[in-house]
């Protein structure tokens, strides 16, 4: 990749894109640990498509003849004071994430990279549907107050989420 500085972002966000699947697997953690099996698989399922975006990011940084470098991740939080609190840190972490995304594009832009500003629009549109999706499990936790059966009925609901990897 002869643009170091887009090359430089890319591998920036193939960072953030593990450091969102090693979130949601933490929060995983926490669902199990306060036996909402089907919290914790929905989580896990968010976390298997942060590594799919991560790994498309990997993939392209490489197609464009640029160098991947992987550094550190960040240790995430592993407590929430509720799972309606958990949730609702998922969608300020997808909203972030909306924004790394975003500030991409307009490098792309800015660098008058065509093909980076082409490939990072299956995020921005990525970025919309994982928006919604984190926003409907909270608008139904929040009608339940994070309270009675509803809860349980929510949580059999979110065990049957599976991961399908997007057609290219």
């Amino acid at each position: 990749m002869s643009n170091k500085v887009l090359e430089k972002a890319l591998n920036e966000q193939l960072n953030a894109e593990m450091y969102s699947a090693y979130l949601y697997l933490s929060m995983s953690a926490y669902f199990s640990d306060i036996g909402l099996d089907g919290f914790a698989n929905w989580m896990r399922v968010q976390a298997k498509e942060e590594q799919f975006h991560a790994m498309k990011f990997y993939d392209y940084i490489n197609e464009r003849g640029g160098r991947v470098l992987l550094t550190a991740i960040e240790a995430p939080k592993t407590e929430w004071e509720s799972p309606l609190a958990c949730i609702e840190a998922v969608l300020e972490h997808e909203k972030h994430v909306t924004s790394l995304v975003n500030d991409l594009v307009n490098l792309a832009i800015d660098e008058r990279d065509h093909a980076t500003n082409i490939f990072l629009q299956w995020f921005v549109t990525e970025q919309v549907e994982e928006e919604d999706n984190v926003n409907a499990v909270l608008n139904k936790l929040r009608l339940l107050n994070g309270e009675g059966n509803g809860m349980f009925i929510l949580d059999k609901e979110l065990s049957t989420r599976v991961f399908n990897a997007p057609a290219e």
